[in-house]
């Protein structure tokens, strides 16, 4: 009986963290591409903490780089032994914050607009619940025995 009541702890522990990150694919069905708006598709997402980030594209053609506001105002392009390069890349989101990203393959960025820039915000927290207040006993005449001295 014990284990049980362990196991539903961890697991009540757990299991809002693990429900907690969202995915999201850049770019919805058309991935990580050229010639597409990433400003558009960006905007109204509420990207959070624990959130990742999903860039989808064919191995070879695209590539993904974390830079910062000056290699993605003038897409600048890291060394390329920083380069995500799997075609299905995740980012976790692990801090708040603007972050970018663009791709370094030949213009792509620069000529294909193919950056992204986000706001994360801090991860959402669960609204706690309020308890309720005590409801003192009716004053009835059970209660009125109850508060009589004993002799």
């Amino acid at each position: 009986m014990a284990f049980k009541h362990v196991f539903l702890i961890i697991l009540a522990v757990i299991f809002p963290i693990v429900v907690s990150g969202k995915d999201f694919i850049v770019g919805d069905e058309t991935g990580w591409t050229i010639n597409f708006d990433y400003v558009a598709w960006a905007q109204g997402k509420d990207f959070r903490v624990g959130d990742k980030l999903v860039f989808q594209y064919p191995i070879g053609v695209h590539n993904v780089f974390k830079v910062n506001a000056t290699g993605f105002m003038n897409c600048i392009v890291p060394p390329l032994s920083q380069a995500l390069t799997s075609g299905n890349d995740t980012i976790v989101l692990a801090t708040p914050g603007k972050k970018w990203y663009i791709c370094g393959v030949a213009q792509h960025c620069a000529l294909g607009d193919q950056k992204l820039v986000i706001t994360v915000n801090s991860e959402s927290m669960a609204p706690s619940v309020a308890p309720s207040p005590s409801r003192a006993l009716p004053y009835t005449y059970y209660n009125k025995i109850c508060l009589l001295p004993h002799f």
